[in-house]
């Protein structure tokens, strides 16, 4: 089986970060999310700006971030892992 193109690559990365993003804050409390992601030669890079509330009750948007950006990777992990299945 051939390996994901690096757009397949690219997209599941992303939607896997808005996915985290959007399961700690609703969409409409969410004043800027930016996913960056880089697929070159084989080397991922994600990048996750997020602005959200930081209030008391609020998670916190930095940890948010960081977790985002840990299911992209993990979420690529998983399609590289079934294509070799």
């Amino acid at each position: 089986m051939a390996e994901p193109d690096d757009e397949t690559v690219v997209q599941t990365a992303a939607e896997a970060a808005e996915g985290v993003v959007f399961a700690h804050y609703r969409q409409s409390d969410v004043r800027d999310l930016d996913v960056t992601v880089t697929f070159e030669e084989g080397v991922l890079e994600v990048d996750v700006y997020l602005n959200a509330p930081d209030g008391e009750d609020d998670p916190d948007p930095e940890a948010v971030a960081d977790e985002a950006a840990r299911a992209a990777q993990d979420a690529v992990d998983d399609l590289f892992a079934d294509d070799e299945a």
